[in-house]
């Protein structure tokens, strides 16, 4: 007996697992070398198969791996970028798009689910100043963006 078509498909992933080809990770700063080399080159060099540029991320996964990028390099306030190498949600989201790991334009988008994530809990103030609040946790931040992610996915970014 031959196999039917919905035997041959695959089972989809509930919604809230990542797809493990998109290496969720919170990456390396880039050497100092990497920074030296113009944007044309790495892209030439690319094509040459001597370069892997990163893969900019929907913005439900670009939530995902700025609470990847926390929980590495460490949660701070009132900086995006600490002394010692901390970071803010903002400042997270400023070095993934500083090393091509999500586009401005999905930044943005993802911005705007957290905003409204944050509007749902009852806050009225952009996301910056919120992660700058005394009684923020890392967990609580954490939860924030996870629940802005989910909202994203949903959505289909």
């Amino acid at each position: 007996m031959a196999p039917t078509a919905t035997a041959l498909a695959p089972a989809l992933a509930p919604p809230t697992v990542i797809p493990p080809a998109l290496e969720i990770w919170a990456p390396d700063p880039p050497t100092w070398g990497q920074r030296m080399i113009p944007k044309g080159i790495r892209s030439a060099m690319a094509d040459l198969g001597l370069w892997q540029e990163p893969r900019p991320l929907k913005p439900s996964y670009h939530l995902i791996q700025v609470i990847e990028v926390l929980t590495r390099y460490g949660w701070c306030q009132s900086f995006d970028f600490s002394p010692t190498g901390r970071m803010c949600i903002r400042g997270a989201q400023t070095f993934l798009e500083s090393t091509g790991h999500v586009t401005a334009i999905d930044r943005g988008k993802a911005v705007n689910y957290l905003q409204t994530q944050l509007a749902r809990q009852g806050v009225n103030m952009r996301f910056w100043e919120w992660n700058d609040l005394p009684h923020n946790t890392f967990r609580g931040v954490e939860a924030t963006i996870s629940a802005a992610s989910d909202m994203a996915r949903k959505n289909g970014d």
